[in-house]
C-alpha cells in the first residue's frame, strides 16, 4: 500500500496528536528549553490530562498555568486529579480558537490540523510581545523559529517571516542540505523526545519519520546531492518488502 494509505489505517485521533499524551519527560524537557518559570503565565492548548500544567505550576513554580481542551470528560478527570492534588491550575473546556489566550507568556501548542493552525496563527500574532509559541516538530506557517532544539520549536511574538519553505526548512535543521544522517538524527530525537519509555516500535518509526524528512527535503531542492542516498533506497525497500508500505510513488511525483 502507498504511505498515505498506511497513515489512512491509523486511527484519526492519533494522526491529529488529540489522543496522543506527552509524557512527562517530555514536558519537564520542553519547559527547560523555553526557561519556564514564577514570571510565566503558561497555557496549554489541547491540555489533556492536565499533566502539564501539574509539572509546570509543580516544579516550575510558575505565576498561573491554565489547560484548554474540547474534550469535557478529559477536563473533568483533571480537575479531579488536580483538585485531589490541591493544584490550583485553571482548566477550561472550549475549543482553543474561540479562547481568550491574552494574558499568556508561554504557551504550547501541539496540533496538525491545517485549518486549527492557520486560525490560531492569526491569534497568536496578535499576542504582546515576547510570548513565546512552543510547537513540536515543525514551526507556526510561514515563520523562522527563534530557538530549536528539535523537535520543539519556539516562535516569538513579534513572528519572523520565512521568505519560503527552504529557509524555514534549514533553520530548523540548521545545516545547508539534508542527507541520510541528519534525516536520521533528527527523526531519532522525534521518536525519542514524544515516545513513552515502554515503547516497543521505535524503531520503525524512526525509519518511516527518516524516510519522510529526506523525501520532503528532496521534493523542496534542500537534500544533499542528486541522487537517492544509498541508505534511503534501503529502507524504502524495507518499508515495502516487509511491511508492505510504498514511498517510491512519493520520489516519482517529485520527479514529474
Amino acid at each position: 500500500m502507498k504511505f498515505e494509505e498506511y497513515l489512512e489505517t491509523l486511527p484519526e485521533k492519533l494522526l491529529s496528536g488529540e489522543d496522543v499524551q506527552l509524557p512527562e519527560k517530555s514536558f519537564r524537557d520542553i519547559f527547560k528549553f523555553v526557561d519556564l518559570g514564577k514570571n510565566d503565565i503558561f497555557y496549554h492548548l489541547g491540555c489533556g490530562d492536565a499533566k502539564g500544567i501539574e509539572i509546570a505550576i509543580n516544579e516550575f513554580n510558575v505565576k498561573k498555568a491554565v489547560g484548554i481542551d474540547n474534550n469535557l470528560k478529559k477536563i473533568q478527570h483533571a480537575k479531579t486529579t488536580l483538585e485531589q492534588k490541591n493544584i490550583q491550575g485553571q482548566l477550561i473546556h472550549e475549543n482553543i480558537e474561540e479562547s481568550d489566550i491574552s494574558e499568556a507568556s508561554v504557551i504550547l501548542f501541539w496540533f496538525t490540523d491545517d485549518s486549527v493552525i492557520n486560525q490560531m496563527l492569526k491569534k497568536f500574532e496578535n499576542l504582546k510581545p515576547e510570548t513565546k509559541i512552543i510547537t513540536i516538530w515543525g514551526p507556526l506557517p510561514n515563520c523562522l523559529p527563534d530557538k530549536v532544539k528539535f523537535p520543539y520549536i519556539i516562535n516569538t511574538v513579534p513572528f519572523k517571516k520565512a521568505s519560503n519553505m527552504k529557509e524555514q526548512v534549514l533553520a530548523i535543521f540548521g545545516v545547508k542540505c539534508i542527507d541520510f544522517v541528519t534525516a536520521w538524527e533528527f527523526a531519532e530525537r522525534y521518536t525519542k523526545s514524544i515516545g513513552s519509555p515502554e515503547i516497543k516500535n521505535d524503531r520503525f518509526l524512526t525509519i518511516i519519520q527518516t524516510l519522510v524528512i529526506w523525501i520532503n527535503a528532496k521534493k523542496l531542492g534542500v537534500a544533499c546531492g542528486e541522487g537517492i542516498p544509498e541508505s534511503i533506497q534501503t529502507y524504502i525497500n524495507i518499508m515495502k518488502m516487509n511491511f508492505d508500505i510504498d514511498f517510491e510513488h512519493l520520489l516519482k511525483e517529485e520527479s514529474v
